[in-house]
């Protein structure tokens, strides 16, 4: 086990090294500025198709049994994407490389606003139907048809394949497990066969369940988690201005650590902010895709501002709220306790109740990342093996489920980084191949509208 963690360990060192984020952050501004600040210049109008637009019928319901609905891919590709590292992630972020780290994620989370938008255009664009007539698509699509390479698309899946057996999978229902047996003494055998059993009603239900059932659990999660860390805020408001200011005072600041030298602090906060940023909404790593290409939607265009709309809710709500709550509450940041940190920020406003809030927010989040990994390693499973019964990957998922709540899994989390990394490799190639298509459908939509 210690030979595997160490050659996990240097792997992921090299796939999350200083060349990866520099080509997700290249990737960012490249097509920030191509496509002249998009999800700045445009936020009125992506406001109104995204936000705005979810008070409309046609985009909570699907044109046809082979299709999600706009809010319905919207709400799995969010629950995929704003799991538990949304929480505890966060405060690891604090605890590595301190306040200033928020902006670094900021910035991150800005500029993958345009790396998620050519996703889901390209999405669109190469999406297809199989022979039972349901909307196929995902990265795989566009870099098989569009860079001609259907080798890297094949690997591109398997790697996600893997990826939604350990982080999508394992190290969330482990994550429920010991969330649920910490707080409420419930025996992780028990979480495991409930999960088991909760896992397999929904997979077997195919796309429209999964879409039911994270039209249900996305809104309520978020808003309970939400409400739960505003009033935490609104107690110590007297501190959140000043911490603010902090956030971006510390982002510019040089820190140094316990006997080293200056510089080491702005390093470390621009490094963890930014992998924090992409670990978070996963822009640029082409995971949700295949949720969006699933789309009723037409135009390519539109699902790509669910994508800016995404990576907003993801990394600029729900990652900031819960930087600010524990920042605001004083709670002293020490490594390795980042669940810890998040249970006493909020103990500093409800009590004892504070660590039952933390687990129960927890449980959803990790319940919703869940479902929506399922529905994810499944198009991918399905595009490796078209012949293969999708109740094979069905019966593996679930599997791993149980085993995830059974059992000690501190490597997977790691191994999960690795494998989301090397998702990130062949899809950042194909984006930046295929920008002038992104550029063009954009152009082509903005001229036809402004025409009409």
């Amino acid at each position: 086990m210690n030979l595997i963690n160490d050659i996990s360990g240097k792997i992921n060192s090299f796939v999350w090294g200083p060349f990866t984020l520099s080509v997700f952050l290249f990737a960012g501004i490249y097509f920030t500025l191509r496509l002249k600040g998009i999800q700045f210049s445009k936020a009125k109008l992506i406001v109104n198709k995204t936000l705005l637009s979810l008070f409309k019928k046609q985009t909570r319901t699907s044109s046809g049994k082979h299709s999600l609905s706009q809010l319905g891919s919207f709400s799995t590709a969010l629950a995929a994407t704003i799991g538990t590292g949304s929480i505890v992630g966060v405060a690891t972020a604090l605890t590595i490389g301190g306040s200033g780290s928020i902006f670094w994620m900021w910035v991150s989370a800005f500029l993958g606003m345009g790396t998620a938008y050519a996703e889901n255009v390209l999405g669109i664009l190469y999406r297809t139907r199989d022979k039972n007539c349901n909307i196929t698509g995902g990265a795989y699509s566009y870099i098989e048809k569009g860079m001609k390479a259907r080798w890297l698309a094949k690997l591109f899946a398997l790697f996600c394949v893997l990826a939604s057996f350990g982080m999508g999978n394992m190290a969330q229902s482990n994550s429920i497990s010991a969330s649920l047996s910490q707080s409420f003494n419930i025996p992780k055998v028990y979480c495991g066969i409930a999960l088991f059993v909760l896992i397999t009603i929904v997979m077997l239900g195919g796309a429209k369940r999964t879409q039911s059932v994270c039209e249900l659990i996305v809104p309520f999660m978020t808003v309970f988690f939400l409400a739960g860390a505003v009033i935490i805020l609104f107690i110590n408001r007297q501190r959140l201005l000043p911490e603010l200011l902090s956030i971006f005072k510390n982002a510019f600041c040089f820190r140094s650590a316990a006997g080293g030298i200056a510089g080491v602090g702005i390093k470390r906060a621009v490094s963890i902010g930014i992998r924090r940023g992409v670990f978070s909404n996963e822009a640029g790593l082409g995971s949700t895709v295949s949720v969006h290409s699933s789309s009723n939607i037409k135009e390519p265009v539109e699902q790509g501002f669910w994508g800016i709309f995404e990576v907003f809710i993801d990394t600029m709500v729900v990652c900031t709220i819960t930087a600010l709550v524990i920042l605001v509450s004083g709670t002293p940041l020490l490594e390795d306790e980042g669940a810890e940190i998040v249970v006493k920020a909020f103990e500093s406003g409800f009590g004892s109740f504070g660590g039952y809030f933390v687990s129960i927010s927890i449980v959803l989040f990790a319940l919703a990342t869940l479902i929506g990994w399922s529905f994810i390693g499944e198009n991918a499973f399905y595009y490796l093996f078209p012949r293969a019964k999708n109740r094979v990957y069905k019966i593996i998922f679930c599997i791993f489920v149980y085993l995830g709540a059974v059992l000690s899994l501190e490597f997977v989390w790691e191994i999960s980084d690795t494998f989301n990394g090397l998702m990130a490799i062949p899809n950042l190639t194909a984006l930046l191949v295929l920008s002038k298509e992104v550029i063009n459908e954009t152009n082509r939509y903005f001229n036809k509208n402004s025409k009409s």
